[in-house]
């Protein structure tokens, strides 16, 4: 087993509150096993250009409680491509780099995932990513802190609905995932929710919300996940279907930003601690993961395959609530 004499470390994809949580564990915790730690600003993009600097433990002082990522980060879709990852080997060797912790989503782990088998590069991830959708692990950094995020906006909105008698339609971000917008609705009762994984029911909705105003209710909150359709359009449709005045918020990248929560700090400091242990193991390919509460592996194959969490309970019991 050759040993682990320094490694690169990458911040990847969309950014999110705890990566930088993450980075500080990574760093120390590599330090403190004599392992040098070089780091690379934006991500991919920034590996292929060299953009490195080595990091110490002052590099990482008083960054546990910030959000973003003090590595930045950029999208790098080229990636894809054999001559961009041939550049991106061969810029790992030009810096003695023996493995590469990428902190990011699924999207990041497949370029890690190709590193590894394709080109013997060792990888460990660490996931962050508000979409919550690596598979094999409970939960992602930077999830809660999303949620939380989003719930102080619908708290201040439902101030405004009440007091307006409106309809208000907040469009929640995820992606393709509903498991925040699920989360959000229930903790902030909303009154109906539209997720991606559940057929969308318009009409349904509509003649609810005209029962409703017949028996005296007189605001709404509606949570749309992204990936369910866009807040306009629907918006739109109970307007017309309903005659009542609608109101739209797409809370966007404000939910990427933001201190990080107590949860998502303490899971990415348990995280990056993890991945350096797994290096010091020999292991690659690999990413960190919670399942009940144990902080284990999993492989990089089984990480990148498509997941579909069942929001079903979450959304029946917000539907209960809400009436």
């Amino acid at each position: 087993m050759r040993k682990i004499k320094r490694i690169g470390v990458i911040t990847s994809g969309g950014d999110c509150s705890g990566m930088n949580a993450a980075l500080r564990s990574v760093v120390r915790c590599a330090i403190y096993n004599n392992i040098e730690v070089v780091g690379f600003y934006n991500a991919y993009a920034g590996l292929i250009r060299n953009e490195c600097i080595k990091m110490t433990r002052r590099s990482v002082s008083n960054i546990v409680g910030r959000g973003g990522t003090i590595l930045k980060t950029e999208r790098f879709e080229k990636f894809r491509e054999k001559k961009w990852q041939k550049k991106a080997v061969t810029v790992l060797k030009k810096n003695k780099i023996d493995a590469l912790v990428v902190i990011g989503g699924n999207g990041s782990f497949a370029a890690a995932h190709t590193l590894s088998k394709d080109w013997g590069i060792k990888t460990i991830g660490i996931p962050a990513t508000i979409d919550n959708d690596v598979n094999g692990s409970d939960y992602a950094v930077g999830t809660f802190t999303a949620v939380n995020v989003a719930l102080e906006a619908i708290d201040k909105i439902r101030d405004t609905a009440t007091s307006m008698e409106r309809i208000f339609v907040v469009e929640i971000m995820g992606r393709k995932e509903g498991y925040i917008a699920s989360l959000v609705g229930l903790a902030g009762g909303a009154e109906d929710i539209l997720l991606p994984e559940m057929p969308v029911h318009l009409d349904e909705m509509c003649q609810d919300i005209k029962d409703g105003r017949k028996r005296g209710k007189k605001s709404w909150i509606i949570v749309v996940a992204e990936g369910a359709g866009k807040a306009h359009d629907v918006a739109d449709a109970i307007s017309l279907k309903t005659n009542f005045e609608t109101r739209v918020v797409v809370l966007g990248h404000v939910q990427r930003g933001g201190v990080p929560s107590a949860f998502d700090r303490s899971l990415a400091s348990r995280f990056g601690a993890k991945a350096i242990e797994l290096l010091l193991a020999g292991k690659t390919d690999k990413t960190t993961a919670i399942q009940a509460n144990e902080i284990i592996s999993v492989s990089l194959t089984t990480a990148i395959k498509p997941i579909k969490k069942n929001n079903t309970e979450i959304y029946k019991l917000t539907r209960i609530l809400a009436t």
